[in-house]
């Protein structure tokens, strides 16, 4: 019984007497200045089933019933928005 307290005690003691890294703010970081990959060295492998080119099927146009009525020109919409600016 008496080790294990004295165990205790020595352990708890060390634990709070050792300075860490983090206490004495000595930490520090070294990062890479410039990293290089090798793309050459790299070998990629499957299958490959796409077409070289972009292909498109052709399609018949689809031509609507309701066709929105033309207008020849906006002349008034124009002036109208010109007006407000001012």
């Amino acid at each position: 019984m008496i080790k294990i307290l004295f165990l205790a005690f020595l352990m708890t003691f060390l634990t709070s007497v050792m300075p860490t890294e983090a206490q004495t703010g000595k930490v520090i970081y070294k990062y890479k200045k410039y990293e290089k990959f090798d793309l050459d060295d790299l070998a990629i492998e499957g299958d490959s089933s796409n077409p070289g080119d972009l292909s498109i099927d052709p399609r018949f146009r689809t031509k609507f019933k309701n066709k929105l009525p033309g207008r020849e020109n906006f002349n008034k919409e124009m002036v109208d928005a010109i007006e407000a600016i001012r």
